[in-house]
């Protein structure tokens, strides 16, 4: 099975799960905490490897940079079941609870930029890779700067 079927069948998991589901699976909040923050390490390591490409710090690979960004749309799905009620602590500041529409809001705008970096990757194009990257890392630093801990 190929990374992208991998990718793909893990994301149609994921989004079948249903939120209710999702929340009882963490025994506490820490296991919560410990679920996103790991989701997030992996969408920042893989995140990473596109921009040291964007950078020019690593030559571009039409399918390296691919793979990581259908990686980073997969991923991008996930954290958020991990979010609940109950489930505060982190790095995550209490606003992400205070403020929930707000911060659902800022995560579907990462979903939907990662969702674009990947599209703009899977076509090849660089330019579009360059301007899909950087809108996904505005979108993740506007949910940074208002809901984690510094």
């Amino acid at each position: 099975m190929t990374i992208r079927k991998i990718i793909l069948a893990g994301a149609a998991i994921a989004l079948t799960i249903s939120a209710s589901t999702t929340f009882a699976q963490f025994q506490n909040a820490d296991k919560a905490v410990e679920y996103r923050e790991s989701v997030m390490t992996v969408i920042g390591t893989h995140f990473g490897r596109i921009g040291a490409v964007v950078k020019g710090d690593v030559p571009y690979n039409k399918d390296e940079v691919a793979k990581n960004a259908a990686i980073v749309a997969m991923m991008s799905t996930l954290p958020w079941q991990a979010f609940g009620p109950g489930t505060e602590g982190g790095k995550a500041k209490p606003e992400v609870w205070s403020d929930n529409a707000k911060f659902k809001a800022a995560a579907e705008k990462m979903q939907l930029a990662a969702a674009n970096l990947n599209t703009a990757a899977q076509s090849g194009d660089l330019d579009n890779i360059k301007k899909a990257f950087g809108a996904t890392g505005q979108a993740c630093k506007g949910c940074h700067d208002d809901f984690k801990k510094k």
